[in-house]
C-alpha cells in the first residue's frame, strides 16, 4: 500500500510540476519513477527531503527566469527538466533510498540521500542566485580569471553562499528528520547537520571544477561565444566542440556532483 500511495503522490505532484512547466514529458515519466521508489519505499522523512529540493529548486528556477533569460544561449537546456533532468539529480539518491530497505538500521543511506540531494540543491540555488552577484564570476581552477555569467566553471561569492544555503537547507531538514535510532555520535543533529552540508557543498563546487576542465563545451562561430548547447545554438547556428568530453553533458556533471558528495560522506561514516 505505501507503494501504491507513493506512486500516486509522485504521479500527482509530476504532472502538477508538468503543468506548471517545471518538467518536460519525458521528466514526468522519470519524476514519477523517482518519486515512487522513494515516497513508497522510504516514506515520510525521504519525501520530505527530495520535495524540498525539487520545490525550492524549481521555485527559484520559475522566479528569475526572466533575469537568466539573457543567459540562456550558455545552458543545454530551459527551465523544463527532462528525464536526464531528473536522473542526473536524484538517481543516485533513489538509488540509496532503496538500499534503505536492505539495510533499514544503517546510517548510511539516509546520509548518502540527504548528501546527494543538498549536492543538486546546493549546485541549483548557486547557479539560480549567482546570476545577481554584481562583480564577475570567477573561473574556479583560475580564480584571476574573470568569465561570463553563467559560463561552466565560474563561481562567485554570492553564488557560493548561496549553494551553502541549498545545502545547508537539506542538512538541517536532514538531522531533523533521521528516520533511525541508532546510539552513534554519527547521528547526532550537529554532526549530520555539518556532514550533509559540507558535502554538498563540496559536491557543487566538484561540479563547477567539472564544468571548468572536462564538461562538453561547444563554441558557436555566429555569436562567437562558448555554450553547453549542441548540436545547435540559440541563434539557430550549429556549435562545434570547443573542449572537453563529448559525452560528459551536464547531466552527468550533475551526477558527479551527487556522487563526489555521497562518497565524501561514506568515507566519514564508515
Amino acid at each position: 500500500m505505501q507503494i501504491l500511495f507513493g506512486f500516486i503522490l509522485a504521479l500527482v505532484i509530476a504532472i502538477l510540476a508538468y503543468r506548471l512547466h517545471s518538467l518536460e514529458r519525458s521528466g514526468v515519466l522519470a519524476a514519477t519513477l523517482v518519486g515512487t521508489i522513494i515516497f513508497g519505499l522510504g516514506g515520510l522523512p525521504w519525501a520530505i527531503l527530495l520535495l524540498t529540493f525539487f520545490v525550492s529548486s524549481s521555485a527559484l528556477t520559475r522566479a528569475f527566469r526572466q533575469r537568466k533569460q539573457g543567459l540562456d544561449e550558455k545552458y543545454s537546456k530551459g527551465g523544463r527538466r527532462d528525464a536526464g533532468q531528473v536522473l542526473g539529480n536524484g538517481g543516485l539518491a533513489t538509488i540509496f533510498a532503496a538500499l534503505h530497505i536492505f539495510f533499514p538500521l544503517a546510517v548510511w543511506p539516509w546520509l548518502g540521500f540527504a548528501a546527494a540531494l543538498a549536492a543538486v540543491n546546493a549546485d541549483t540555488w548557486g547557479t539560480e542566485l549567482g546570476i545577481f552577484d554584481p562583480s564577475e564570476p570567477r573561473l574556479i581552477t583560475h580564480l584571476s580569471q574573470g568569465v561570463e555569467k553563467g559560463t561552466s566553471g565560474g563561481i562567485s561569492p554570492v553564488g557560493t553562499l548561496a549553494s551553502l544555503a541549498g545545502s545547508g537547507l537539506i542538512g538541517l531538514l536532514a538531522a531533523a528528520l533521521q528516520p533511525f535510532s541508532i546510539n552513534s555520535s554519527t547521528t547526532q543533529f550537529l554532526p549530520v547537520f555539518l556532514l550533509v552540508t559540507l558535502s554538498g557543498l563540496l559536491g557543487a563546487l566538484f561540479d563547477s571544477f567539472l564544468g571548468a576542465t572536462v564538461q562538453a563545451i561547444y563554441f558557436c562561430p555566429a555569436c562567437n561565444k562558448e555554450t553547453e548547447r549542441h548540436p545547435v545554438h540559440t541563434c539557430g547556428t550549429p556549435t562545434a566542440m570547443a573542449r572537453g568530453w563529448g559525452w560528459l553533458n551536464n547531466d552527468w556533471v550533475n551526477f558527479g556532483c551527487s556522487l563526489i558528495s555521497i562518497i565524501i560522506v561514506i568515507i566519514v561514516v564508515c
